[in-house]
């Protein structure tokens, strides 16, 4: 079963998130927790949760991780056994087996408009500006069911973070505000802050053509520093048609990285 990932305010409410998105019961998931809130200024948090979950394996034990049987009349007569003091104390019955519960049912799809999306994005995204304590104009670029909004305006460093970390933040917690609370499973969302993806995708892809090169040049396989997914993709976008090298993705988040090696 493949892992999903995703995000919250708090550690339970990325599990939610994700046992919504898988349509089961916290009891048939397998969870790893990849970062958790850290504790900042006057009792507040900083950064978000991030887990992966999947639907727990259902295989059987192997015949070396069974338990072994207990041997009948090993305490005497059966039913009770000497405990440290030299008393006696009677073994406690079995436990009933806790009934297995029904898994969720998936959230049924429903139809949404893609401009009900980009506008809660925006109301969402212009009460965040504020709370931020700075100033910036938001809009919406739509085509068909791809949705950019960009956030443009000053002194919004803070907002992007170092390595875009704070924006990607934001557009997990933007998609929350809208796509999830609206029912949408078709439109993808896009944040920019300040332009800086349109900046980052440039040099990211500059970066790329340039190990391309060299790895091309000297016939050995050049291993990039670990990446976000949307900065992989970049990568992958930018050489796919580079001629003599090809990419790969290798490792778990957050420290999956792209390799780029000979074709």
């Amino acid at each position: 079963m493949e892992w999903v990932e995703t995000t919250g305010n708090t550690i339970e409410e990325a599990k939610e998130a994700a046992l919504e998105q898988l349509g089961i019961h916290e009891d048939d998931a397998e969870f790893e927790v990849i970062e958790e809130p850290k504790q900042g200024l006057f009792g507040r948090t900083r950064g978000e949760a991030r887990v992966r979950a999947r639907v727990r394996p259902n295989t059987p034990r192997g015949k070396t991780e069974r338990r072994p049987r207990r041997e009948k009349g090993a305490a005497g007569n059966g039913d009770r056994q000497r405990n440290n003091n030299g008393g006696e104390r009677r073994e406690r019955a079995p436990r009933a087996e806790r009934p297995a519960r029904e898994p969720r049912e998936p959230r049924e799809k429903v139809e949404v408009d893609p401009a009900l999306v980009g506008q809660a994005a925006t109301d969402f995204l212009s009460g965040l500006v504020t709370a931020f304590g700075t100033k910036g104009n938001v809009t919406v670029n739509r085509e068909a069911d791809e949705i950019e909004v960009r956030v443009d305006g000053t002194e919004l460093g803070l907002m992007v973070g170092p390595g875009g970390a704070t924006l990607l933040a934001i557009q997990d917690l933007t998609r929350v505000a809208s796509q999830r609370r609206l029912g949408d499973q078709d439109t993808r969302l896009r944040i920019d802050i300040a332009g800086y993806r349109e900046r980052r995708r440039e040099a990211l892809g500059r970066f790329a053509e340039k190990v391309a090169t060299e790895v091309k040049e000297t016939g050995s396989a050049r291993m990039l520093e670990p990446m976000n997914s949307a900065d992989r993709k970049i990568v992958h976008d930018t050489l796919v048609e580079f001629e003599g090298v090809t990419t790969r993705s290798e490792g778990e988040d957050p420290r999956r990285r792209v390799v780029v090696e000979p074709a």
